[in-house]
């Protein structure tokens, strides 16, 4: 078979590195690609948003089978332009997206079809949401953009100043552009969050491994948002929790899509927070997490390709994954200064030779004047596999001594949720 594959960062490069093992697979392209992934694939000079330019790229290579890595064009409607052509592809089409794409509609059809989430209100304008504001009572409330705004439009409102603030540079400035042309303000939940991913065609369910990503910029979950500083799997739940996961917002929603009209076939990625009264649903995205995907299909065993293709084929059964024994884990080396005001063109040096087990993702990266030089806010990902979790932290932690770039940072505290769950596990 010959692979497209749709995007350049960590997520796309994992995509390949995996798929490169497949037996079936003969040759892989990836749009636009990075550098790191040219070492498993040949790099196309496309952008993911391009959909003609996709379009024309795998009819004339005779592309067997293409799969969508960001949500963007998940959104644009790649999925229903490439199956309109007769060519198969992996992802939800436009109208399933939504479920991403459109923070507002998710939240209604959780409220419709009782998806346990957060209590929530949408607003179009600033006037609106400040009247709300002057009914509130309890603070800290969560403000999001109802649009895509690359994993950059969540607030976390601390005070009514705060919050007036955050409406003012949303819906008034409009620094997020036409993503945040409405927003979606939500109760703050606590508890620990945990990133669930299952295969569907619409009607059979296949589970991949459980993660639990980092958001926040600094250690022990503090400062802004960002696209994920790091992950590991699996996540670890009682059986008790995995039920209530399972039984009452995985199934319920996917056949909840079905009856609403949505077809979705694809990749259905729930972000989840275990609070005191159960886990409730965050956010849904319509495709792999990045960085979660980067821990999640090292742990998986066999051919992936064939689960890819059977969700677009609508032939998915209920058939397990097989995965590894182990743990997985993923530091994100992020540039200076991200996720706001960060400087690229760094050049990336390497003091020593990697570990051979060790995995190096490129997330943001590219070859200028003939050296490796970093291009995005998130530069490199460093994933180890152990039987052992702080194992697995600690040779990652090793490794990443071993690269350099001028403003280099990264999180300390990757995985010790982790180890604290598995250490009072041990104790009872």
């Amino acid at each position: 078979m010959r692979i497209l594959i749709v995007g350049g960062g960590g997520r796309e490069h994992v995509l390949a590195w995996k798929l490169s093992k497949a037996k079936r697979v003969r040759k892989i392209y990836v749009a636009p690609g990075n550098p790191g992934i040219a070492e498993v694939a040949t790099c196309v000079d496309i952008l993911a948003s391009d959909i003609p330019g996709l379009l024309r790229f795998a009819e004339e290579k005779k592309i067997d089978f293409t799969i969508i890595g960001p949500e963007l064009p998940l959104a644009m409607g790649i999925v229903d332009e490439f199956e309109n052509a007769g060519l198969k592809i992996f992802g939800p089409n436009k109208n399933a997206s939504r479920i991403e794409a459109d923070k507002s509609f998710a939240r209604e059809f959780m409220g419709k079809f009782g998806i346990p989430a957060p209590k929530f209100q949408i607003y179009e304008t600033a006037s609106e949401a400040l009247k709300y504001n002057k009914t509130l009572n309890k603070f800290p409330v969560i403000v999001k953009a109802a649009g895509l705004a690359g994993g950059k439009g969540v607030f976390a409102a601390h005070n009514k100043r705060e919050y007036e603030k955050i409406i003012d540079q949303v819906l008034v400035q409009h620094r997020l552009g036409e993503a945040g042309n409405r927003v979606v303000v939500e109760e703050f939940l606590t508890g620990q969050e945990a990133s669930v991913f299952v295969l569907t065609d619409g009607l059979s369910i296949t589970y991949l491994p459980s993660s639990q990503d980092h958001k926040k910029l600094y250690d022990r979950n503090r400062g802004p948002n960002t696209g994920g500083m790091g992950a590991y799997a699996p996540y670890p739940v009682s059986k008790r929790i995995s039920n209530i996961i399972e039984n009452v917002i995985i199934q319920p929603t996917v056949l909840s899509m079905r009856d609403h009209g949505l077809d979705y076939k694809g990749v259905l990625y729930a972000g989840l927070i275990l609070t005191s009264n159960g886990p409730k649903v965050l956010e849904f995205n319509c495709r792999f997490g990045d960085p979660e995907a980067q821990v999640i299909l090292p742990l998986v065993e066999g051919d992936l390709l064939s689960f890819l293709v059977a969700v677009s084929e609508r032939k998915l059964s209920d058939e397990p994954i097989r995965t590894r024994n182990g743990w997985s884990l993923c530091v994100v080396l992020a540039s200076a200064g991200y996720p706001t005001d960060y400087r690229v063109g760094e050049e990336i040096s390497f003091k020593q030779k990697l570990d051979s087990k060790t995995l190096l993702f490129h997330a943001g990266t590219k070859i200028d004047d003939s050296k490796l030089v970093t291009a995005s806010g998130r530069v490199l990902n460093v994933v180890t596999v152990h039987e052992n979790l702080k194992i697995a932290k600690q040779r990652a932690y090793e490794e990443i001594k071993k690269i350099h770039y001028k403003g280099m940072y990264y999180r300390k505290d990757i995985g010790n949720t982790g180890m604290k769950k598995m250490k009072r596990k041990r104790r009872k």
